[in-house]
């Protein structure tokens, strides 16, 4: 199976997301999934993940055989924004320590000539 995303139409508060479905001997059809601007903004998530999360909502759909309509819920975005959180989190504990010495304090430093303004 091939799913091509088409693009979108705004439709007030919503955006339906088109795409072209091929499945394997049958000719091509376009399928849309819908989802409401808020859940975006409740599970702080960009609007340009959209066409992202609707494809993989689609795939997933189409796999259990779903023939009804697709729509994004505020489920899908969570586990997403949840998922995003938790690889962001791992990222950051997989950094290296800084190498970096501290700095000596400036109290502490020895006596310079050449630090020496007086002059």
């Amino acid at each position: 199976m091939q799913i091509r995303y088409l693009g979108f139409d705004q439709r007030e508060n919503s955006r339906v997301y088109r795409f072209d479905v091929r499945a394997d001997g049958r000719p091509p059809q376009e399928v849309s999934v819908s989802a409401d601007i808020s859940i975006f903004r409740d599970h702080s998530v960009g609007i340009q993940e959209g066409p992202i999360l609707s494809g993989n909502k689609l795939t997933a759909d189409l796999e259990r055989g779903w023939e009804g309509g697709h729509e994004l819920t505020g489920a899908d975005l969570q586990a997403f924004a949840e998922t995003k959180a938790l690889a962001g989190a791992q990222r950051t504990g997989a950094r290296k320590p800084s190498r970096h010495r501290p700095g000596v304090p400036v109290e502490t430093q020895p006596e310079s000539p050449w630090r020496d303004f007086r002059i």
